[in-house]
């Protein structure tokens, strides 16, 4: 089983350090490190994360309360904190948070790649067999203020791009839904054949389609250009829309 991870630490030594020892474990793969827990809080709520290495005292925004975002009221949370931190009167904050385990610097390799294997063996314990995960697809899971919520995908009508952000306009509801998440990192996210991608601003889903043209489409009243960029995907779909 492989990880993916990313390293937040103001220190640059200490980021340096973390990177190496990711490096040299074998079933983690860094996605990225940071020296700000608000950047970090950015990329986590566009990529999906296993195990987050986070230091503790740092401006602006600290691990603390960046664990505390992640964690508090989040029933859906799937995430392995590690807190690294030249303080261990945070101790019992990591306790109340489950964290999953506390390096207190300076600390070595051997010290690293235990903690690491605790995330690891969460994760394997934790793993279920695909038939039970049968059915997820019919969701979306996406950060909204600090929250994991949980959309029916048979709900959404179309999804809008408005730069870091997405607005995902759901079936019978005045209301739209809006995540810190780009279109592109949002795609990759949704089911396979039940969206299309048909313009830098667009994303649509296709059984809610109404009517088409060749250069549009339509969802009631609605209507949406296609792009050039996209234009070769969307004809193999008018080819066989009927």
């Amino acid at each position: 089983m492989m990880l993916n991870c990313i390293a937040i630490d103001d220190e640059p030594p200490a980021l340096d350090l973390l990177n190496r020892y990711i490096g040299q474990t074998p079933f983690l793969r860094l996605l990225g490190s940071f020296s700000n827990a608000i950047d970090g809080l950015r990329f986590l709520s566009e990529t999906q994360v296993d195990v987050l290495f986070l230091d503790i005292q740092m401006p602006d925004l600290s691990g603390v309360e960046l664990a505390r975002i992640l964690t508090v009221g989040n029933s859906d949370q799937n995430l392995s904190i590690i807190f690294t931190t030249a303080f261990d009167q945070f101790a019992m904050e990591g306790y109340k948070l489950a964290i999953t385990d506390y390096l207190l610097k300076p600390f070595g390799y051997e010290d690293f790649i235990r903690a690491a294997s605790k995330a690891l063996k969460w994760y394997q314990l934790s793993d279920k067999p695909k038939s039970l995960q049968a059915g997820r697809e019919d969701f979306l899971y996406i950060k909204v203020e600090f929250q994991t919520v949980k959309i029916p995908c048979d709900s959404i009508l179309y999804i809008e791009g408005l730069k870091d952000y997405a607005k995902l306009h759901i079936e019978a509801s005045e209301k739209s839904i809006l995540s810190l998440i780009t279109l592109k990192a949002l795609e990759e996210k949704l089911p396979k054949g039940k969206f299309m991608r048909i313009h830098k601003s667009f994303i649509i889903s296709l059984s809610k389609v109404t009517s088409v043209t060749k250069n549009a489409v339509y969802i009631g009243k609605s209507m949406f250009p296609v792009s050039e960029l996209f234009r070769d995907e969307f004809n193999k779909f008018l080819s066989a829309w009927h």
